[in-house]
């Protein structure tokens, strides 16, 4: 058979006979016959990929947001890919050019990141290349661009989760929290320690750099930072953990130290990772909506695609959930 009437016969859009059918489809099946993904990519007829792209895919918040772009690429008909970079800006450049020449249908940024000249540069040049691909550039829970950058921004409220975490402890009573916090510079981290501080200011509580500890997101820095304060001899009633696994570092820390949780020492968390609800007490913290960020990054990059999105920054509300690691003190 000639090329053309094997290729009609694959595509579905040229009347075939009963027989020629049967034949080509014989002979897909004996050969184990593909189809060229890339050459379907390049005509317009496949839908490209969604790729997310993290610094750890270990981490249980990014899980969520994967899990959130997973099925919304997914019910629009895209497959989903996830890469991680372990913080190597190198290998961030490497990824976003491979899906543009894959000729992804949207590239997803994840995490916070230093909103300093440099990245606002990179970020700027992976929006006007995949934009010249017919890609998009979603940054989610990453600084925003300015006006005119073909990206679109999905983040969070971060400032007034943290609000909420301190306002909560404070309204209980506590006047010395210690703030466990995320490395500065760091949009997410500077956005919940701008908020920790402004509900120290509504509640006339005096700001006291001792009791403000820089760390990253990790639980050894949890547990390590609570632990010298203790040892330095740093009075505090209750602890606002700038991130749930920042928390659990911080719970084995006091109890180590003999003191009860949340009789000696309140423990308020940030993200609401599934482990929360299973600690003992069950951990009060900020929920945050991750797999709803990976959902709407999807929809706004697809239906910009097809000319149905209008917004260009989305940012979702967080919210407080009270359990039982706080207790009023009088």
């Amino acid at each position: 058979m000639s090329v053309a009437t094997v290729s009609r016969t694959l595509a579905g859009n040229y009347p075939v006979s009963a027989e020629t059918r049967e034949r080509v489809m014989a002979a897909v099946a004996s050969l184990h016959y593909v189809v060229n993904v890339h050459a379907k990519a390049l005509s317009g007829r496949v839908a490209g990929p969604v790729a997310l792209v993290i610094k750890d895919i270990t981490g249980p918040s990014l899980a969520h947001v994967a899990a959130g772009v997973e099925q919304e690429a997914g019910s629009r008909g895209h497959l989903s890919l996830v890469c991680s970079t372990q913080g190597d800006t190198k290998r961030e450049d490497d990824l976003v050019q491979l899906m543009r020449e894959q000729h992804a249908a949207a590239v997803i940024l994840v995490g916070g990141a230093a909103p300093d000249d440099a990245y606002q540069r990179r970020m700027a040049d992976y929006a006007k290349a995949l934009d010249s691909a017919g890609s998009r550039l979603v940054l989610c829970g990453r600084p925003p661009l300015p006006k005119g950058v073909p990206a679109t921004v999905v983040d969070y409220d971060n400032r007034g989760g943290a609000f909420q975490a301190t306002a909560h402890l404070l309204t209980a009573g506590h006047r010395r929290v210690l703030f466990l916090g995320g490395t500065p510079g760091f949009s997410s981290a500077d956005e919940r320690r701008l908020g920790h501080q402004d509900a120290l200011r509504a509640h006339d509580v005096p700001y006291a750099e001792e009791m403000d500890i820089s760390g990253d997101y990790t639980r050894k820095s949890g547990y390590l930072n609570t632990r010298e304060a203790l040892r330095a001899g740093v009075k505090f009633t209750a602890v606002f953990a700038a991130s749930d696994t920042v928390a659990l570092g911080s719970l084995a820390a006091l109890r180590e130290a003999g003191l009860r949780i949340p009789r000696d020492v309140s423990v308020v968390g940030f993200d609401d990772v599934p482990f929360a609800t299973d600690l003992t007490p069950p951990l009060t913290t900020v929920r945050v909506p991750y797999e709803e960020l990976g959902r709407t990054a999807v929809r706004l990059a697809l239906e910009r695609d097809v000319g149905l999105a209008s917004d260009d920054h989305v940012v979702l509300s967080t919210q407080l959930v009270i359990r039982d690691s706080v207790r009023t003190v009088r």
